[in-house]
């Protein structure tokens, strides 16, 4: 039990600096080869967060754990928005004026609705992985034409060209973008192999562990962000870390298992857990976009996200 556990602490502290390191090292190179910051924001630090979840599911699928995979999305979509931005919300009413975060999270939802749909036939077929994949770049290609085309600042953009590191030399860049590429898959195999072993040991279901110790655990990167944000009352970059993740989350991590390993999905991924994905993205819509001319998430709304949050770990356990 301890080594399992220690495998799961280190291989969580590693996985997470390690996608830290990697996003540094390859934002910096890519501001070093001339290319606009805008695009880096949009593409590599946009990206980064869901780092974890990417590797995870990617070695959880070819240990023919697809199920932990999917539940990692799933379950990380779920804590995004009702622990992370619960805790975030917590600190302090966070507002919201970036009109490309407000195109943004209605573009969350068409594509949780996408994967609830290619999920609802309880199986995850390669092709089901292709068409998720297809829709990210293409979803992708559509923010990035738009924030090209679109010359009216925006807060979101703004605070994203912030976050890229300057002045780095190229040889750094390179250093942590390899250390990265090395450390990540490690990590994560090390984290999955201790998630499993714990999960046999309390009788855990693959699922099961994806939805709640390893969706946690990955979702901290986004903590880290939000928290970040919020100190520099970088309101619309802490809330449009989120939408980001949740975005690459559902259609780019989720496709992982679908292309590595297709097959069957557990009954409550498809059910139980796919509606609470699309109930709490519907949630965040509703109080960003409708709540009144301040548009806020309050300290009560953090409290309700960080109540729903909890509320629903005691369903998933009670229910194992």
């Amino acid at each position: 039990m301890l080594v399992n556990i220690l495998f799961l602490v280190i291989g969580l502290a590693v996985l997470v600096w390690s996608a830290d390191r990697f996003v540094y090292g390859a934002a910096a190179f890519a501001r070093n080869l001339g290319l606009p910051p805008m695009l880096i924001g949009l593409t590599i630090v946009a990206m980064g967060s869901s780092a974890p979840e990417m590797f995870v599911a990617a070695t959880a699928s070819m240990e023919g754990m697809s199920d932990t995979a999917i539940g990692n999305v799933l379950g990380s979509n779920v804590a995004n928005i009702t622990l992370i931005l619960g805790i975030t919300a917590l600190l302090g009413a966070l507002s919201v004026t970036s009109e490309t975060l407000k195109r943004e999270i209605p573009l969350m939802i068409a594509a949780t609705v996408l994967a609830g749909y290619l999920l609802h036939d309880g199986i995850l077929s390669r092709t089901d992985g292709w068409i998720l994949l297809s829709a990210f770049f293409a979803l992708m290609g559509y923010l990035i034409y738009q924030a090209l085309s679109n010359k009216t600042p925006d807060a979101l953009t703004d605070e994203s060209e912030a976050e890229i590191p300057t002045g780095v030399p190229t040889w750094r860049a390179i250093f942590w973008i390899l250390v990265g590429m090395v450390l990540l898959p490690l990590s994560a195999d090390w984290m999955v192999d201790g998630a499993v072993g714990i999960a046999k040991i309390f009788g855990l279901s693959d699922l099961v562990i994806g939805l709640t110790i390893i969706a946690v655990g990955t979702s901290l990167p986004e903590l880290a962000a939000c928290v970040a944000g919020v100190m520099k009352k970088e309101h619309d970059l802490a809330i449009g870390n989120i939408v980001g993740s949740n975005i690459f989350n559902i259609l780019a991590v989720m496709a992982l298992p679908g292309l590595i390993a297709p097959g069957e999905v557990d009954a409550q991924a498809s059910s139980r857990d796919f509606y609470m994905v699309l109930a709490t993205s519907c949630a965040l819509a509703i109080l960003v976009l409708s709540s009144g001319a301040k548009k806020q998430l309050t300290r009560w709304h953090g409290a309700v996200l960080l109540l729903t949050f909890i509320v629903y770990q005691v369903v998933i356990f009670s229910a194992n």
